[in-house]
């Protein structure tokens, strides 16, 4: 077996089976054609080097911006000869369903509908109301709290202006 140092991996071949001759009684054929022997050996080297067999360890979606798919559409309108609008597929790597759905909606005119679309759960508008309304009771009742509080205040001192004989300077004559 052979054996070569180098920076990729190689594999070694077997060697062919050897065939004796006047085994059978078969008549001679020419050298090569039909021979188990010719098909058993390969055509090139006695190595055979293996391909990179890296795989990325996570692969990512591909995101197409509005600009992008618009100005896709607008090359894709321009392809009038044949071939043309296959090559344009096959150099920006997309499929014709794409191309196809991104003109519907922009036939449909949404535009908001050509941006990607977010991951995972939308918000609900109806939780975000009750959110906001909790808010908004909460302050309503600090509120009330205060005013109450202030009121109280007052009462205190108008009492405490009666009782020493202070005459407010606000209050009409009752």
């Amino acid at each position: 077996m052979k054996s070569v140092s180098s920076s990729r991996k190689l594999f070694p071949v077997a060697p062919a089976p050897k065939v004796s001759a006047g085994e059978r009684s078969e008549p001679k054929r020419a050298e090569g054609v039909g021979t188990t022997a010719a098909l058993a050996q390969p055509a090139g080297p006695a190595l055979v080097v293996a391909g990179n067999s890296e795989v990325v360890a996570k692969a990512s979606r591909r995101r197409f911006t509005v600009d992008y798919k618009l100005k896709i559409l607008d090359q894709a309108d321009a392809c009038h000869q044949t071939g043309e609008l296959g090559a344009l597929l096959r150099r920006e790597g997309l499929y014709s369903s794409s191309l196809a759905l991104w003109r519907h909606q922009r036939q449909q005119g949404i535009l908001t509908g050509l941006t990607p679309r977010t991951r995972g759960r939308k918000p609900n508008q109806q939780s975000q109301l009750v959110v906001d309304n909790e808010q908004l009771k909460r302050q309503n009742q600090k509120l009330s709290k205060r005013l109450q509080q202030a009121e109280i205040i007052i009462e205190f001192q108008k009492k405490l202006a009666e009782a020493l004989g202070i005459p407010l300077k606000g209050e009409s004559n009752e």
